[in-house]
């Protein structure tokens, strides 16, 4: 109820008014079933674009800090973003990361769209970071599609820091969905789900047009945050890294 609420009734309509946006590719949704929508992660305000434009609900991890922030502001964090249908997601690995990988793919098998960002966390320059391979695993476990989303102009909405949204005009991409479905019966292997996990960065890159970067978005921040008299280490960008010809063809419906 909160869900459709929010999207159709108090923060959707105000949304399209103050940010138009440009939306292609929505044909690639299935209407039945579930399937995984890959997307960039630019900012905080992709969780809030994405599935406006989405006629299913789309139910996205959220980290856990939203989830258990003490005081009254997080008790409102944890009603809002229970309320339309977000699960917490511990990112600090081992079994609390694999809780989060079960219950996305039981989500999946239930039949439910499901956004994921395989950089991890947000991109801290506006450039496209290598992903995670759980993304790999729960479309292998699940045997669900993978739908690349391209989020463009998010970055500007609200950077990194900031408190206030600023109005802009986006772009969101939705590209044909990656079928993995030669791969079944190969989770667990290292090489298979890296492998999916980078055939998918490449839809990205191609999608968004972002510079790829073979560094994960987590260790770049590190580097970033080890600055000194405002010079940047240099985190080179890779364009070789997800050469297109070393992965086997994937089936785009």
């Amino acid at each position: 109820m909160l869900y459709r609420l929010m999207k159709y009734v108090l923060l959707g309509p105000l949304l399209r008014l103050l940010w138009p946006t440009k939306v292609t590719g929505l044909e690639h949704i299935p209407e039945t079933g579930g399937a995984i929508l890959a997307s960039n992660h630019l900012a905080v305000a992709d969780s809030f674009f994405m599935p406006l434009y989405v006629r299913r609900r789309v139910t996205f991890p959220a980290k856990q800090e939203y989830f258990t922030e003490k005081g009254l502001k997080g008790r409102l964090k944890k009603w809002f973003f229970t309320g339309v249908g977000q699960f917490p997601i511990d990112r600090s690995g081992g079994s609390a990361a694999q809780a989060a990988i079960d219950t996305a793919i039981r989500l999946l098998r239930e039949g439910r769209l499901l956004g994921i960002y395989p950089e991890g966390t947000r991109s801290p320059d506006g450039r496209l970071y290598k992903g995670k391979t759980g993304v790999a695993r729960i479309a292998l476990e699940a045997g669900v599609p993978v739908i690349p989303v391209a989020m463009i102009g998010t970055e500007h909405v609200n950077p990194i820091g900031s408190k206030l949204w600023r109005p802009r005009k986006l772009e969101i991409r939705f590209g044909k969905p990656l079928d993995f479905s030669r791969y079944d019966g190969l989770s667990g292997d290292r090489f298979v789900e890296r492998s999916i996990t980078d055939e998918i960065m490449y839809a990205l890159m191609e999608l968004s047009g972002q510079e790829y970067v073979d560094v994960y978005a987590a260790k770049a921040k590190e580097l970033l945050a080890a600055e000194e008299a405002g010079v940047r280490p240099a985190v080179p960008a890779q364009p070789g890294a997800l050469d297109r010809t070393r992965l086997p063809e994937t089936k785009a419906g």
